[in-house]
């Protein structure tokens, strides 16, 4: 009996395949609890093939299939010499709920209490889920024709056909079988992977169907709850009575604010205690800033909870069309580790625009300063156009590629997360900015006004050929910027500016080779760069500036932040003005796609035209299939040209008739075109 009510209760396309690759475990195809359970038939020396061709899925009489509401599924199948049975397999307390009578250890019926319930539930259910076992409950029911001979106790006179909708009545009085353990083994890199997001600042919460006591075992595998830690662990009717009111069963902020701080564990939840945990999270304010919210879900009912969070993640395997559609990311191989991944580029994406903008505008900062102040003071500009032009390729082009392609590493999940109203330009990148844009200021104005006394140069200002002093200039400031891409790889306070140097050798590639070609630009470079070769004592006290600013950055990095005023952050938002702008973007999508019809008035005539349009579209092209296949002649194809609207006629009706509104095309002419 145990085994034809897993074979036939489950989805006929859940399968055990042999395995393609000796020593390897079988392939399962389905439903993964169903295809433990079919497991299970084939450990007890039975296969659900024999049973499913007994029963066809066609013969099947009625089928309650799985919901979140149900937690169960429940069969109907002809009963040999007449009559039904039922077959129902589910959530362990839920089926055991249902049950009147228990087969004992002889297969025989005998009665299944309350107080026998409650033994089996502490018993075995119980030690079971501790374990991280989810327990499914195998029960089933036979409804005899009356008449057909002394009935057993748990069987069902049929006098005529029952009442199928009436499930509470059907799905009742049924006779146990057993109740069947699933181990669901945490994958070995879930673990790392929360416990990565935990250090990111992402807390992890677990909202689940299933027994209270299973949820909590694999939570405690997974690491979200962890011993002495005081979390809540709640099922869904229990979270359901803290956040609504006694009174009118609404669910209320306050009473929200109370519970979802501490929870991590949500069991036997339904896809409504996802949604209101997603929407209560969001909508809270105990926190400094709003909560960013990602959600994952694979089923049909997880679509308003995907669809509300921040981020939605869908299971690109085991996920239903419908998640995938209201998610924002699709989870290819179902894996958990695979979100950590996606915040791992995220923030990297994120830290790589930072970096180039604090590059860029340190080198933008001394260019234009140093520009606009020598061409007040001495009427003129130790950097060319031509030689700016160069600095611009080594800012907009070979800076971008190289501080871009940076790789993500682990440590940028070691800090928490930004949130969604941080300035993209904060106080820490403004001192960064403007520390390292002071000292090569000092340096650019030092060797334009007293460089003969260091290089050994002499000063020459006005000179319409290439000097060697103004060729110093460029060169040291060159310099001073290449050495400072190194000290924009970091942006978080970090002393180490060479971590992780090795891994991006793009970086170094490009860095090498803009270095090498300023020494071709400044030595060969002529009339065409406006430069002269430079002593090689020259180049070394360039170098030395150069690498002043790796020395100059660890001493602005000491600087703290809290005397720069926040007023100075450039590109931050708040909340409500984030909020609005989702808002205005939103109904500007809704708005493009009703623009033309918001007019009821003209919404007939907008139609007829777009029908008219498709409708000449669609004879243009039914005549020269016919032709093609038919072989029209001109006469037959003229005849029938005539009797459809002519393009000159159908302008001629859109010229007469200015009040028309237009969707995509632009007039009468677009609606030639299309005829």
């Amino acid at each position: 009996m145990l085994c034809k009510a897993i074979s036939v209760n489950s989805g006929y396309t859940s399968r055990i395949l042999p395995a393609e690759v000796a020593n390897e475990l079988p392939k399962q195809v389905g439903n993964k609890t169903e295809c433990a359970l079919l497991g299970l038939v084939l450990d007890l020396g039975k296969h659900y093939d024999d049973y499913r061709r007994e029963v066809p899925e066609e013969a099947i009489h009625k089928i309650y299939t799985f919901n979140s509401v149900r937690k169960s599924m429940t069969t109907v199948i002809n009963r040999p010499g007449g009559g039904y049975i039922l077959f129902c397999k589910g959530a362990s307390e839920m089926v055991m709920s249902k049950c009147a009578f228990i087969l004992d250890g002889q297969g025989q019926p005998r009665p299944f209490g309350k107080p026998e319930q409650e033994q089996i539930v502490r018993q075995v259910i119980e030690p079971m889920a501790c374990d991280g076992l989810r327990t499914i409950g195998i029960a089933f029911k036979e409804f005899v024709p009356r008449g057909s001979g002394q009935l057993g106790p748990n069987e069902v006179p049929l006098d005529g056909e029952p009442d199928w909708d009436n499930e509470d009545q059907v799905v009742s009085r049924l006779t146990c079988i057993g109740v069947i353990g699933i181990e669901d083994p945490v994958r070995p890199e879930v673990p790392a992977a929360i416990r990565k997001c935990q250090n990111a600042g992402i807390c992890v919460r677990m909202v689940t169907g299933d027994n209270i006591n299973t949820a909590r075992s694999i939570a405690t595998k997974c690491g979200i709850l962890k011993p002495g830690e005081n979390f809540l662990v709640l099922e869904g009717k229990d979270f359901n009575k803290r956040i609504r009111d006694p009174n009118t069963g609404q669910v209320t902020q306050d009473r929200f604010d109370q519970v979802w701080p501490r929870l991590r564990v949500l069991a036997r939840s339904s896809p409504q205690d996802k949604y209101t945990l997603v929407s209560g999270i969001i909508a809270s304010k105990i926190s400094a800033g709003r909560e960013v919210v990602a959600v994952t879900g694979d089923g049909t009912n997880d679509g308003p909870a995907l669809k509300k969070a921040d981020v939605g993640f869908a299971m690109g395997i085991q996920g239903t069309d419908v998640a995938k559609e209201a998610s924002d990311i699709i989870l290819t191989d179902d894996n958990f580790s695979s979100i950590v991944k996606a915040v791992m580029w995220g923030r990297n994406v994120y830290d790589s625009i930072s970096k180039f903008l604090q590059f860029q505008l340190t080198v933008n900062v001394v260019a234009v300063v140093v520009a606009v102040f020598s061409a007040c003071v001495i009427s003129d500009t130790p950097l060319r156009a031509i030689q700016m032009l160069w600095v611009n390729l080594i800012m907009d082009t070979l800076a971008s590629l190289a501080l871009a392609t940076e790789l993500p590493s682990d440590e940028l999940l070691e800090r928490k997360p930004y949130g969604r109203t941080k300035p993209l330009i904060d106080t820490t990148m403004l001192r960064n900015i403007v520390g390292n844009a002071l000292y090569q200021l000092v340096i650019t104005f030092f060797l334009l006004f007293c460089g003969d006394k260091m290089i050994d140069t002499p000063i020459e200002i006005g000179s319409r050929v290439p000097t060697e002093h103004f060729t110093a200039i460029f060169n040291a400031f060159v310099l001073m910027t290449l050495f400072n891409e190194i000290n924009a790889r970091k942006i978080h306070n970090q002393r180490n500016i060479f971590s992780g140097l090795q891994r991006n050798l793009l970086f170094v590639l490009i860095w090498i080779t803009t270095f090498v070609l300023q020494i071709l630009i400044v030595q060969y470079g002529g009339m065409v760069f406006r430069t002269r070769g430079l002593e090689l004592s020259h180049w070394l006290w360039c170098l030395c500036f150069g690498f002043g600013t790796l020395v100059w950055h660890q001493l602005v990095i000491t600087v703290p932040i809290s005397v720069l005023p926040s007023c100075l952050e450039i590109g931050g938002s708040t909340e409500q003005e984030i909020e609005q702008i989702l808002e205005e973007e939103q109904y500007d999508q809704m708005a493009s796609l009703t623009d033309v019809e918001s007019d009821i008035n003209k919404k007939g005539q907008v139609l007829w035209i777009r029908g008219l349009a498709r409708l000449q579209t669609q004879m243009q092209t039914v005549r020269v299939v016919n032709a093609f296949r038919m072989g029209l002649d001109s006469d037959m194809d003229r005849r029938s040209m005539n009797s459809s609207l002519s393009n000159n006629q159908l302008a001629h009706f859109l010229k007469s008739n200015p009040s028309v509104e237009y969707d995509d095309e632009a007039g009468p002419n677009a609606a030639e075109a299309v005829a």
